[in-house]
C-alpha cells in the first residue's frame, strides 16, 4: 500500500498543491496504519498510535470529501471534460461508502468500542482493504481529470 502510495505522489505531485498535501498526508495515513496493523495486539496496547490513526483517517478522508473531489469537479466542469465528470459520478458513490466505514470505526474508537483485540485486528484489515480500494478509485480520477486536462492546457492554439 506504501508503494502505490509513493507512485501516485511522484506521478501527480505538483499538478496542485491541494493534491499534494493530500498525497502526502495519505503517505501519513497509511505509515499510522501500518504501525497500528502490525500484529493484532498493537491497537490495544498502543491506544495513542490508535487515535492517532483515527485522527489522520478523519483528516483525509474529509479532505477528500470537502476539498480534493470538489475542486477536481470544478475543474472537469472547467474544461468541459465529460468523461472525468461522468467517472467521477461512478466513482463517487463508492468513495462514500468507504468513507462512511472509516468515520464508524473513528467513531467507535472514540467512543471507546475498539477494545477486543481480535475484532479489531479484523477491522482493521477489512478498513486495510477498503483504503486500498479507495486509493486506487482516487488515483483513476485524479489521472483522468489532471491528464485531460494537461493536455488542453499544454495544447497548441489553434490559428484563427
Amino acid at each position: 500500500m506504501l508503494d502505490s502510495c509513493q507512485n501516485a505522489q511522484e506521478r501527480w505531485g505538483g499538478v496542485h498543491l491541494l493534491i499534494d498535501r493530500w498525497l502526502q498526508e495519505r503517505r501519513e495515513l497509511v505509515v499510522a496504519y501500518t504501525a497500528i496493523s502490525s500484529s493484532p495486539q498493537a491497537p490495544i496496547t498502543n491506544e495513542q498510535a490508535l487515535q492517532r490513526f483515527c485522527e489522520i483517517l478523519v483528516d483525509y478522508v474529509s479532505a477528500g470529501h470537502f476539498e480534493v473531489y470538489e475542486q477536481l469537479t470544478n475543474e472537469a466542469k472547467a474544461f468541459g471534460d465529460k468523461r472525468g465528470l461522468e467517472l467521477a459520478r461512478q466513482i463517487y458513490p463508492r468513495i462514500e461508502v468507504i468513507t462512511e466505514v472509516a468515520l464508524a470505526f473513528n467513531d467507535r474508537c472514540d467512543n471507546g468500542d475498539c477494545h477486543d483485540s481480535v475484532s479489531l485486528a479484523e477491522e482493521l484489515q477489512r478498513l486495510g482493504q477498503l483504503l486500498h480500494e479507495r486509493f486506487e478509485l482516487e488515483d483513476c480520477l485524479i489521472e483522468v481529470l489532471h491528464n485531460a486536462h494537461q493536455e488542453q492546457v499544454h495544447a497548441p492554439a489553434s490559428v484563427l
